[in-house]
């Protein structure tokens, strides 16, 4: 099985927020000393890092899953939980991050950069904070916010300066063998390469460039054909690419027939692609038979002429596009990706599910995560924040009728228009009704 993996699934999780506590001051000659309950720690977040010594997904093939650490309770006397421990998951450089229904999220190209793939869960307030002249002793306190599980896509788009581009068997892999020190499987049947191969090119004015050995294309390679997309991939970030003709007596196309296949694949797949620089070059010269007239120029991998040649002009044609690009020489400081703020997920909506109305909204959700729901100070603050969220008028514009059930997260209770939201007397949690 290859080491190389350049897309795989990954399941991540931030860390549980830290339940608040309950707890009243008590010492000696203190007479009902107030609330001192700590609030609970921040659950840790998963980050994605771009890391340059990261050479492919393969981590992920067989362990998929990463979670960061969950925060801590809160305890007496005021002290609070520790925050969990963020966990940054290392990627290769040009790691394309998207969601499980394919939306782009992130592109992780330089060393450095991160992305905010999963965030921690709130800690819970201890009941310290719920102290008002009103309630003098709260009984109660909030949990700890239970962050959402996701799945994410991750496809590793290769950064190369120059890409060999060819149809099976050419001599691709033989060729960057010459130019460079990389050492790929190299043999006289199609497809030798499954995986791509990258090699540092030096030249002798010390300029130095990566070539990447793509995988060979085949007609209809633009549609998926032959594994086509995940090839023609890791051809997107080339600066410059190498169309490789085959001019040997055992190819199975002519030198025009070629051509023409590379540039409708390449066009196809993305039309910008024709427009980068590139050179035509034609291979196996030591045993050509026949000539290419829109060739750029001959080489022969096997005896080194036109090696030197080559990478020359490949040389130049890198320079030149690293100016175009216009970027700074000097590295910048890491670039941090931040998930777009869902304000569908602040926002209190109601929707129904068979019988049951269900109110979505993470401020709703937080407003009934109170430890003890049978106590008439957190059934009353609770129904006091709801009716301030707007979720009894959301309830009434949605048709909401007397004596329907409503579920706001894991709790669920009968509808009274008419009366303040106090769903004690039905209050489940983890889906059990008459806890």
């Amino acid at each position: 099985m290859s080491d190389f993996v350049d897309e795989c699934a990954l399941c991540v999780r931030g860390g549980d927020g830290g339940a608040g506590c309950v707890s009243f001051r008590r010492e000696a000659h203190v007479d009902r000393g107030g609330p001192d309950g700590g609030d609970g720690g921040r659950g840790g977040d998963v980050r994605l890092e771009a890391d340059r010594n990261v050479a492919s997904l393969l981590a992920f093939r067989d362990h998929p899953h990463r979670r960061a650490t969950s925060g801590g309770h809160g305890s007496g006397r005021g002290r609070h939980g520790p925050s969990g421990a963020d966990l940054l998951v290392k990627v290769p450089e040009g790691t394309v991050v998207l969601s499980a229904d394919g939306d782009h999220l992130a592109d992780l190209t330089t060393h450095g950069q991160r992305y905010l793939a999963a965030p921690g869960g709130v800690g819970g307030r201890g009941n310290a904070r719920f102290l008002t002249n009103r309630r003098r002793a709260p009984r109660f306190a909030e949990q700890g916010e239970q962050p959402t599980e996701r799945w994410l896509r991750l496809e590793l788009k290769l950064l190369a300066d120059v890409a060999l581009v060819g149809l099976p068997n050419v001599g691709k892999s033989t060729l960057i063998s010459r130019l460079s020190a990389a050492r790929p499987k190299i043999a006289d049947y199609p497809f030798t390469t499954l995986v791509p191969n990258l090699g540092v090119v030096v030249t002798d004015e010390g300029e130095e460039f990566v070539v990447a050995d793509v995988p060979g294309l085949i007609e209809g390679a633009s549609e998926g054909r032959g594994l086509g997309h995940r090839f023609l991939r890791h051809i997107e970030r080339a600066r410059a690419l190498v169309l490789l003709i085959d001019l040997g007596p055992a190819a199975e196309a002519t030198p025009d027939v070629q051509l023409r296949i590379l540039r409708t694949e390449l066009g196809t797949y993305r039309p910008d692609l024709l427009e980068r620089r590139h050179l035509v070059v034609g291979s196996k010269a030591d045993v050509a038979t026949v000539s290419l007239a829109e060739a750029d120029m001959a080489v022969s991998a096997v005896t080194g002429a036109g090696v030197a040649e080559l990478t020359g002009r490949l040389a130049t044609l890198v320079r030149q596009a690293r100016l175009d690009e216009s970027q700074p020489a000097a590295e910048t400081a890491p670039v941090v990706h931040r998930p777009v703020a869902d304000r569908a997920a602040d926002a209190i909506s109601v929707r129904r599910e068979g019988e049951t109305w269900v109110v979505l909204g993470r401020p709703a959700a937080r407003a009934v995560a109170l430890s003890d729901l049978t106590d008439p100070q957190a059934q009353d603050y609770m129904a006091q924040r709801l009716r301030t969220l707007g979720v009894d008028r959301e309830l009434a514009r949605a048709g909401a009728r007397a004596g329907d059930e409503v579920r706001i997260g894991s709790l669920a209770f009968d509808y009274e228009p008419d009366e303040a939201i106090a769903p004690a007397a039905r209050a489940t949690r983890s889906g059990r009704r008459g806890r």
